[in-house]
């Protein structure tokens, strides 16, 4: 018996356009974009305080080994 199991995390088109309408709904045409670049930039800002605190833990672990 060949069974095939999707992925749980899939985003297909269909998904993609759900989560556009709601986008849309909650946040207006007008704020989405204004919402949107916020988003984007404080993921950018994120990221990088946590590669940040990657290099310095690497440093620190460094220093007690040497």
């Amino acid at each position: 018996m060949d069974l095939f199991i999707t992925p749980l995390f899939t985003i297909g088109p269909f998904q993609i356009v759900v989560i556009v309408v709601v986008a849309l709904i909650v946040f207006g045409p007008v704020g989405l974009g204004k919402k949107l670049g916020n988003l984007v930039k404080g993921t950018g800002q994120g990221v990088k305080e946590f590669k940040k605190a990657l290099e310095e833990g690497k440093e620190d672990e460094e220093k007690k080994e040497g």
